[in-house]
């Protein structure tokens, strides 16, 4: 039997590799589409991607709106000529020179960013003042995840500042509950729920003292069709559109289909119960406890031990494996492990069909 993620021709990549199937990417987005209900609603997340190739997909079914977290995510994003690009993060030092060139250089593309520190606003308002440029900013909330945004009960004073400094434009509220884990979904809209309740009082409070519609923007992968549900908000998922086993055990009530993996190679054989395949810590997200990868061709594989460029894995006696076989892993994590690569085998009808570039891996792409 023939599974979809075998490759006829596997023998024309080396081995550790990054694989896509731009089929099951076109189901995800297509997924994404169906439960945001509009398109214009969507505002994805191309972190987990950092591929001009599937931005474009992403473009060419009619997504306009993204968000990045790297100025070179941005930049990757305005080479395709996206309109309208967020840059979920409050730029600091350098990034806002970086940023200000982006601007310059890409007069297409629209650029924004979040802002939830006053003295920051200052220092990034000081230099568009110097450049000449009107930027649109967001004020990040921290809705419970306690790594960046403003204490809700402080955003109305930061709201106040914001409008004495006329080279920012606040255009909206930013609330990501990346802190969200429940399994249940019942669970998880609880949660989701409480945490939009912080992002939707401070627009009320706010939303005063604007003479236009303040925009929120919420949520990431696991929230996303909890939010979807709602009619005031864009939604930002990331991880729908490589999927991988992490969520995939997490959140088994979710739609979306594995669409990027990692292929390696059986080296050795240990013992009769123990192989070593090419697959190390330089080749899957490591930040997880092992497992941190799934085989779907050898499934009863478990993880043993892992080093830079081994990983050792017990299998039943009587498995059959030999030196060269290829397995077939889906990352738990796939985000980072993208990100380890520099580029992604395409495979199309089960034949290697060229590559795209991880281009926004890297942390300078040309600003």
């Amino acid at each position: 039997m023939h599974e979809w993620y075998q490759i006829d021709s596997v023998e024309q990549i080396d081995s550790p590799a990054l694989v896509v199937y731009p089929e099951r990417i076109f189901t995800n987005i297509e997924l994404a589409k169906q439960i945001a209900g509009n398109v214009n609603r969507l505002r994805p997340h191309v972190k987990t991607n950092k591929m001009e190739e599937v931005c474009l997909i992403m473009l060419r079914a009619g997504i306009s709106k993204f968000k990045c977290a790297t100025i070179a995510e941005a930049e990757m994003l305005a080479l395709t000529g996206s309109p309208d690009i967020l840059l979920a993060y409050q730029p600091v030092g350098p990034k806002i020179d970086r940023l200000l060139q982006l601007i310059t250089h890409y007069p297409e593309s629209r650029f924004s960013c979040l802002v939830d520190d006053p003295g920051q606003a200052g220092a990034i308002h000081r230099r568009c003042q110097e450049e000449g440029v009107v930027l649109d900013v967001y004020i990040d909330l921290n809705t419970g995840m306690n790594r960046t945004g403003i204490h809700p009960s402080q955003a109305a004073g930061l709201a106040k500042d914001l409008l004495s400094l006329p080279n920012l434009h606040p255009v909206g509220l930013h609330g990501y509950d990346g802190h969200i884990h429940a399994s249940d979904p019942a669970q998880r809209q609880k949660e989701a729920d409480r945490a939009y309740a912080m992002v939707e009082s401070v627009s009320e409070e706010i939303q005063p003292l604007f003479s236009y519609p303040l925009q929120k923007v919420v949520g990431g992968t696991p929230t996303f069709p909890i939010h979807a549900r709602r009619t005031d908000c864009e939604c930002s998922p990331g991880t729908f559109i490589f999927w991988d086993y992490g969520y995939k055990r997490q959140y088994p009530d979710m739609p979306f289909e594995y669409a990027a993996l990692v292929i390696c190679r059986v080296i050795s054989i240990v013992d009769s119960q123990h192989v070593c395949v090419d697959l190390g810590h330089k080749s899957v997200a490591a930040e997880n406890p092992l497992p941190r990868v799934h085989f779907l061709n050898l499934p009863e594989a478990i993880p043993v031990a892992q080093n830079e460029e081994h990983l050792v894995l017990e299998v039943p006696t009587g498995t059959g494996c030999f030196i060269g076989q290829v397995l077939y892993g889906v990352p738990v994590h796939i985000c980072p492990t993208v990100a380890l690569y520099e580029k992604a085998w395409v495979i199309k009808d089960g034949q290697p069909a060229g590559s795209w570039n991880t281009v926004a891996r890297d942390r300078y792409i040309h600003f």
